[in-house]
C-alpha cells in the first residue's frame, strides 16, 4: 500500500466537524515503517492537531526518529500544504531532500521536498552555542 492510500483511509477518521476539512498524513520512517495521523479539531480554535503532526507524535511514540518520505491529502481543489509549523515539525525530522507527496482526494498530485516547502529552515545548528 502507498503512502498515499494510507494517508487516504486515515483522513476517514479525521475529527473535523467545525471545519468539515479533512486531512490525512502518512510518512515512512527510515526503519521503514509507516506511521499515520489525521487532523483532531477544537472547539477552542486554534488549540487542534494538524494530521502532519499526528503522524510525527506516532512515528516518535512508536520509537523512530526520521522521515525517510511523508504524504499529505485532503479533499481540496488543489495539493494541500503543510502549515507553516508543520514544515518546521517535519524539518526537525526529515533531510531537506526527503520528498514530501501532496495530493487531493480527486487524484492530483504534486511532489516537493522539505527544502523547497521551508527554505532555510531553523535547525539544530543555531543552537550550537547554548
Amino acid at each position: 500500500m502507498s503512502l498515499i492510500d494510507h494517508a487516504r483511509m486515515v483522513r476517514e477518521n479525521a475529527y473535523a466537524p467545525y471545519s468539515k476539512f479533512k486531512v490525512g498524513a502518512a510518512l515512512r520512517s527510515t526503519s521503514g515503517a509507516v506511521h499515520v495521523g489525521c487532523n483532531v479539531e477544537n472547539v477552542a480554535y486554534p488549540e487542534g492537531t494538524c494530521a502532519e503532526a499526528g503522524a510525527i507524535a506516532a512515528m516518535i511514540a512508536a520509537g523512530d526518529t526520521a522521515i525517510a518520505e511523508i504524504a499529505v491529502i485532503a479533499d481540496s481543489p488543489k495539493p494541500v500544504s503543510p502549515c507553516g509549523g508543520c514544515r518546521q515539525k517535519i524539518a526537525e525530522f526529515a533531510s531537506g531532500d526527503v520528498k514530501v507527496t501532496l495530493t487531493t482526494t480527486d487524484g492530483i498530485v504534486q511532489e516537493t521536498t522539505v527544502a523547497a516547502l521551508l527554505p532555510g529552515s531553523f535547525d539544530a545548528d543555531y543552537m550550537s552555542r547554548v
